[in-house]
């Protein structure tokens, strides 16, 4: 193992323990909950370990400085500490542990950055608990109004502003127009590394994607004593809802995923009252993705007149196909000679794209693997990882 692997190692055993769920092996890193708060106290500690100053922006997004953060032009990276429930240990934390040790490299080399690097740790990436993906980001950026992000809720009933400890701040123009560039480093979350025997690589494109809610209310009954040519069933239709996703997606070329269902009253014995499914949808382009969803409605609401039941569907998030600055991958490609590959996935990235120029590098899964604990990365291949996104820092600072 390499000096860098092994402080790759060293690094990343502090934190591997934190919010692992002791069952499945995977992670629950919820935002703004003790895991990812101890996380949080962890970035900081290693900020202040580098000299490097951190600050917030009131939207629960952290930044640590290496050059003064009211210089202006500087290069942005890092990613998130959140998980989805019970899921890996890189999507997300690599990004940060990587970017603090891309610094580290950079400093031992002696280079001396012409512009500030900031290194930051999104808020609420992977909206599972308030909802909404890249919230931090999208707050950052002025893509989501305060109001609405203040009154997003979890399970629990806490609020997003609650859970900040104040209302969030919202876009800030002055410190968003601080930053020149953004590199996300980020776990693949496929096998076309794998197949082209290739540690790193560049994003091209994001393809659009969004979640939309499925609310089907029916009549609530008695399970033993309701004859079935009475019963307004919602889970007939919610069934008939992800049966009818899963073909559409398919006759597309495009993914469909309904991971998530709330049932009420939620009892054995009873006809549900309402059933609410969340659908995730990706495309490669718009317009395969517009015509998925509005299919799987269409075929969704027939399905609701024959069982008796009201459907409404609400499109909770929504994110436009995002083509990474060409150049700028272009330009990261040759210095790296990596290949470049586009992904199914949202990122914090997929967010700043729309406002500044923005890259994406990613590390070899060998499982190819994402959302669950059988996610993984070698310490070799974390290491060249950070290798490049060093280099990466290099050209965008110093060039």
């Amino acid at each position: 193992m390499s000096d860098l692997a092994s402080r790759f190692r060293k690094l990343w055993d502090e934190i591997a323990p934190v919010g692992r769920d002791a069952g499945s092996g995977g992670y629950l890193r919820y935002a703004l909950t003790e895991p990812e708060l101890r996380l949080r106290a962890w970035f900081r500690a290693q900020a202040d370990e580098r000299g490097m100053p951190v600050t917030e922006d009131g939207n629960g997004n952290l930044f640590a400085w290496w050059g003064d953060p009211r210089a202006g032009d500087a290069v942005l990276t890092g990613s998130h500490f959140d998980s989805v429930p019970h899921g890996g240990a890189y999507d997300g934390p690599l990004g940060i542990v990587s970017a603090f040790l891309a610094v580290d490299e950079l400093r031992g080399a002696g280079v001396a950055p012409a512009r500030p690097v900031a290194v930051a740790a999104f808020v609420e990436e992977e909206g599972a608990r308030f909802g909404v993906p890249c919230l931090g980001s999208r707050l950052l950026a002025g893509e989501i109004a305060v109001a609405r992000a203040a009154g997003l809720r979890d399970a629990a009933g806490v609020s997003f502003a609650e859970a900040l400890g104040d209302r969030p701040a919202g876009a800030d123009p002055a410190l968003l127009g601080r930053f020149a560039a953004f590199v996300e480093l980020h776990v693949e979350q496929g096998r076309a590394l794998v197949e082209q025997d290739a540690p790193v690589a560049v994003a091209s494109a994001i393809w659009p994607h969004g979640r939309w809610r499925f609310d089907v209310h029916g009549e609530g009954n008695h399970a033993g004593t309701t004859r079935m040519a009475d019963r307004r069933d919602p889970m007939l239709t919610y069934a008939f809802t992800v049966l009818a996703a899963n073909k559409e997606a398919r006759l597309r070329g495009a993914h469909a995923t309904v991971g998530r269902v709330s049932v009420e009253p939620n009892a054995t014995n009873a006809i549900p009252s309402r059933v609410t499914g969340w659908l995730d949808a990706r495309a490669a382009e718009p317009e395969t993705l517009r015509g998925l969803v509005e299919a799987v409605h269409a075929k969704a609401a027939e399905r609701a007149r024959r069982d008796g039941t009201e459907l409404t569907l609400t499109e909770e998030s929504a994110t436009p196909l995002v083509a990474f600055d060409g150049g700028l991958a272009d330009r990261l490609a040759a210095l790296l000679a990596a290949p470049v590959l586009p992904t199914g996935a949202g990122h914090d990235a997929g967010v700043l794209a729309a406002h500044l120029p923005t890259a994406m590098l990613f590390v070899r899964n060998p499982t190819g693997v994402s959302h669950s604990p059988a996610e993984s990365a070698s310490d070799d291949d974390c290491a060249a990882g950070v290798t490049a996104l060093a280099r990466v820092l290099e050209e965008l600072t110093c060039r």
